[in-house]
């Protein structure tokens, strides 16, 4: 009998896949994909052992941040990076601090003042961007501005005052309007806890 052509268009695609697994399984995977396969799944193993230690992990940004400091202030030079990577720590702060959902934006109101957290037994409040992926951008972000202080290419000629004093005025223009905006919708950027009851007199002659 004669097949429909959807029926032999996928039994064609059925063949080419067949075809192309069996052409992955005659040439295993080269050295360096292995390398790379090994290398991503131990990076991910370290980062979900870090994601509880949250003190333990600002401290080495705190560190990595120290180091990349020195390094500019020996070598005298590549502030266009440090002005670049001041500029993404602000943005990634800023997404930090904003809500998940922008009232301004999407109409909707933000639970997350002090007494509405505590109403809703202590609802945490919803990031834009997370502690922990604020946390590794920023790291990946100064490790990079440390490797680029290695090549001369991006030694760009810059008057550094200039920067620092565009650096500070952004600063305060943003936090600035970060701050009205939580007046204004009447939220704060983190979570009181959950709401603990102690008991009466009879639940403490019970505790005993």
């Amino acid at each position: 009998s004669t097949l429909s052509p959807a029926l032999t268009g996928a039994r064609g695609r059925v063949v080419v896949a067949s075809m192309m697994q069996d052409s992955m399984d005659d040439h295993p995977p080269s050295a360096l994909d292995s390398f790379n396969a090994q290398l991503n799944s131990k990076v991910q193993q370290w980062l979900d052992w870090s994601t509880p230690h949250i003190m333990a992990r600002w401290a080495v940004f705190g560190g990595l941040v120290c180091l990349y400091a020195l390094r500019v202030w020996f070598i005298n030079g590549w502030y266009i990076i440090t002005y670049g990577l001041g500029i993404y720590l602000l943005n990634n702060f800023i997404g930090f601090l904003s809500p998940l959902a922008d009232p301004e934006s999407d109409g909707l109101d933000i639970p997350t003042t002090m007494g509405e957290a505590e109403d809703l037994s202590g609802k945490p409040f919803g990031r834009k961007l997370s502690e922990f992926k604020f946390w590794c951008a920023s790291a990946r972000a100064v490790c990079i501005s440390f490797f680029m202080t290695f090549f001369e290419m991006f030694n760009i000629p810059v008057f550094w005052p200039i920067l620092l004093l565009y650096f500070i005025a952004l600063f305060v223009l943003t936090m600035k309007r970060q701050i009205k905006h939580m007046i204004k919708h009447k939220y704060v950027p983190w979570t009181g806890g959950k709401k603990k009851y102690k008991g009466g007199p009879a639940a403490t002659k019970l505790s005993k």
